[in-house]
């Protein structure tokens, strides 16, 4: 399967506009945003937990990031509400579950090889970051130097400027922005390659965005089996 393959391509996909497509796991339903192989895949979703949902264990052969955008993702090692953000590189592993339903943006595949960072970030969490024109709060997640992932929010009204020297790839969490004049909503997704800057205009709401500052494939990316 391949979905938005091509990197040398800007792309926004409207994600919350997407149909919901079923998984193995009974109850767990995905919106493809990114993919690259069939079951085992190089992919960016969003991912639906009906209440009482789970997945069988498995190993992050290729490392996971996600990103709890509803609800509260669960698994054996704690609780994690709406905002809260981890890492699980290659190696480790859960059982992912939701006992009340939850909805999350997941990262697959997208390791480099070395990268064996293994954080939570509890909602709010973070280091404080440098404030852009237009932006009033910017938190660091992660910041390795060889890639920095953000949460900003950006002022209502405002022309709003990310430079791009690596890939860009960014995530509507809430309110609204334009952007070479589409209109982007909550969970609208995009990815642009490196030197084309994010140029945006934000709506009345202003917007909370997620942002991905790295190469959109690291060359020592991991290997999909």
């Amino acid at each position: 399967m391949r979905i938005n393959e091509d990197l040398t391509k800007p792309v926004i996909v409207h994600s919350a506009k997407l149909d919901w497509v079923r998984s193995p796991a009974a109850g767990v339903d995905r919106r493809m945003l990114y993919r690259v192989g069939g079951e085992v895949a190089r992919a960016t979703s969003i991912v639906r937990y009906a209440p009482g949902s789970a997945f069988p264990r498995h190993v992050h052969s290729g490392g996971e990031e996600i990103l709890v955008l509803e609800g509260t993702f669960e698994d054996e090692h704690g609780d994690y509400p709406a905002g809260s953000y981890f890492r699980n590189p290659p190696g480790t592993s859960h059982v992912p579950a939701s006992k009340n339903g939850c909805t999350i943006f997941v990262r697959l595949w997208q390791y480099r090889e070395g990268d064996g960072t293994q954080i939570v970030r509890h909602p709010g969490e973070g280091e404080p970051a440098p404030l852009r024109k237009g932006v009033d709060a910017a938190r660091a997640l992660f910041d390795d130097g060889k890639e920095r992932v953000s949460v900003e929010n950006w002022l209502p009204g405002s022309a709003v400027s990310v430079e791009n020297r690596r890939g860009l790839e960014f995530f509507v969490l809430s309110g609204g922005l334009a952007v070479g004049g589409e209109q982007l909503e909550p969970q609208s997704w995009g990815r642009l390659p490196a030197g084309e800057a994010l140029e945006a205009i934000t709506g009345p709401e202003g917007a909370e965005i997620w942002i991905k500052d790295a190469p959109l494939q690291h060359p020592d990316v991991l290997q999909l089996p």
